[in-house]
């Protein structure tokens, strides 16, 4: 199945009202059981033009074709990754975690020099968990809204970037950690909840990189036939 190619149409409606800059949000790795949880932030402005060749949302994509678009997404637009840490997730939970990941985002988009003046945020979904997590420091010199929208990771160019360059860098980091826990095989699953991923809990127990808290979630439950997770304490 051919992916649905995303459009400049949201942007351009953002650049009518008279934004300058569009930022568009999205987030990797929520669902995941070990890793963190990452956002990425594209930025494009009122002179953009005609969408990179072949971008679409992250999911919709081969993890080589997301690879190869990774240098053209740059070039495209201004993106930066933030992210937050599984120990993160346990201890203030996910949305505080999406929100201090996207602010993280955020700042390095402030940092190589893009203005927040004039700018508006698309975040992907149907809930805000940007706004409150802001530094006021980031919105000193100008407030910036967040516009949420159902499946702009698939409608809005900008978004679908900001899902591309957050799924490389956070599956690059979780590859890099099979290389000491093999058994986990998160160089395939890249943290999420396969079955080769429950058998080794089950077998060796959690590791550092695990959101403790969703596998004491995920032992009360039935696991596709397993038994309960004896190894998390």
């Amino acid at each position: 199945m051919t992916p649905v190619r995303p459009s400049l149409r949201v942007e351009k409606a953002h650049f009518s009202a008279g934004r300058v800059t569009v930022i568009g949000v999205d987030e990797v790795g929520r669902g995941a059981i070990a890793g963190p949880v990452a956002v990425g932030a594209a930025a494009v402005t009122v002179d953009v033009r005609r969408v990179p060749q072949g971008l679409a949302d992250s999911k919709l994509l081969s993890a080589a074709r997301r690879t190869e678009l990774v240098p053209v997404v740059t070039r495209w637009a201004r993106t930066a990754v933030g992210m937050a840490s599984a120990s993160f997730v346990d201890e203030q939970g996910i949305v505080p975690a999406l929100g201090l990941a996207g602010a993280r985002a955020l700042e390095s988009l402030a940092a190589s020099g893009v203005s927040f003046a004039d700018a508006v945020v698309v975040l992907d979904g149907s809930f805000d968990w940007l706004s409150r997590a802001l530094p006021p420091a980031l919105t000193a010199d100008a407030p910036l809204d967040v516009v949420v929208r159902v499946k702009a990771d698939r409608d809005c160019a900008s978004v679908a970037a900001a899902s591309v360059v957050a799924k490389v860098e956070r599956d690059a980091l979780m590859t890099a950690a099979h290389d000491e826990a093999p058994h986990y095989a998160w160089a395939s699953n890249k943290g999420y909840g396969s079955t080769a991923h429950y058998d080794a809990i089950r077998e060796v127990g959690p590791h550092a990189l695990h959101r403790r808290t969703w596998l004491h979630a995920a032992s009360s439950v039935a696991l596709d036939g397993f038994e309960a997770l004896e190894s998390v304490g």
